[in-house]
């Protein structure tokens, strides 16, 4: 079960792409557990040097599409296209903008890199089991960006989870069951099965923390919610958020637009906003996510 989870169906991953995908998760945990002190350093490389590293960003896709057959020069041209749009952008919003409230800057990111995800626009350049490997892509770009361009502050991307974290994951947890749980089978979106603990249980916790709440905790609170507070309040930027956080799940587990679970997730979206505002960590909505996703997914789906 867990291998698949890791692998994709196809179970088809050869060691090339299986370095490639840690190369990509390596950078994420690099920010995440590197910190300020990796930030600056990256921060004192000269301005030309830093809004072209991103195009590093480029190789996985070259080196996978070549190994893989699928090579396209558009796709290509894609890849360089955008890492350097989202430096260019984040790097003039903090020249229109040093005290961070947001501007059409962000939001012109946000939406390029939100969209991207939710709509699948750049799936189609890898094979099939690999389209992973292209949302780890998008990340590090949103990451590189928003945190060594912008300079983004109070983002709370620290992975060196706390018993305080851990302690606020859970709490918001057991707010939001007891509101999610009888709604969702009145709606008739969640089923009770019973089953016992699975012995993978704690492997797919931890996949889901990576891969799934950590990516989306980042953009969703650590950037949006975090840039929105500053402009419009601490209340309006939670409900905001969390309602665009309920309608990027529009099209999940679903062909038409799923209105139950875009209720689901908006509810959800406050408890996660709540434990992320707390202390302002993403390691404490990423242990309320991904606490909600694994108990779902094995007892509630």
């Amino acid at each position: 079960m867990f291998a698949i989870l890791i692998f994709g169906e196809s179970g088809h991953w050869t060691l090339l792409e299986i370095a490639v995908a840690l190369a990509c998760l390596a950078v994420l945990l690099a920010f995440g557990f590197g910190g300020e002190r990796m930030i600056n350093a990256l921060r004192r490389v000269a301005l030309p040097a830093r809004l072209a590293l991103p195009l590093l960003l480029t190789l996985p896709y070259l080196v996978i599409a070549t190994a893989d057959g699928v090579f396209r020069e558009r796709w290509l041209e894609v890849y360089v296209a955008v890492p350097l749009a989202v430096t260019f952008l984040l790097w003039l919003a903090t020249r229109l903008d040093p005290q961070q409230r947001g501007t059409w800057c962000d939001l012109a990111v946000l939406l390029l890199l939100g969209l991207a995800v939710d709509l699948r626009w750049f799936e189609p350049a890898w094979p099939a089991h690999l389209h992973a490997i292209g949302k780890i892509v998008l990340l590090d770009m949103g990451l590189y960006g928003f945190l060594v361009i912008r300079g983004l502050t109070h983002s709370g991307i620290d992975f060196k989870a706390s018993l305080r974290d851990v302690k606020i994951g859970l709490r918001e947890l057991l707010f939001y069951m007891p509101i999610a749980i009888p709604l969702g089978i009145a709606l008739g979106f969640l089923h009770v099965h019973r089953v016992m603990i699975p012995w993978w249980f704690v492997l797919a916790w931890l996949y889901t923390v990576l891969f799934i709440a950590i990516p989306e905790e980042m953009f969703f609170r650590g950037w949006m919610q975090n840039l929105m507070e500053r402009r419009i309040g601490r209340v309006p930027a939670l409900v905001v958020t969390s309602i665009v956080f309920g309608l990027s799940h529009f099209n999940k587990r679903a062909v038409h637009f799923n209105w139950q679970y875009v209720l689901l997730a908006t509810i959800a979206g406050i408890f996660y906003g709540r434990a992320w505002r707390s202390d302002r960590r993403i390691a404490a909505s990423a242990i309320t996510h991904a606490s909600v996703d694994t108990l779902w997914s094995i007892w509630l789906r």
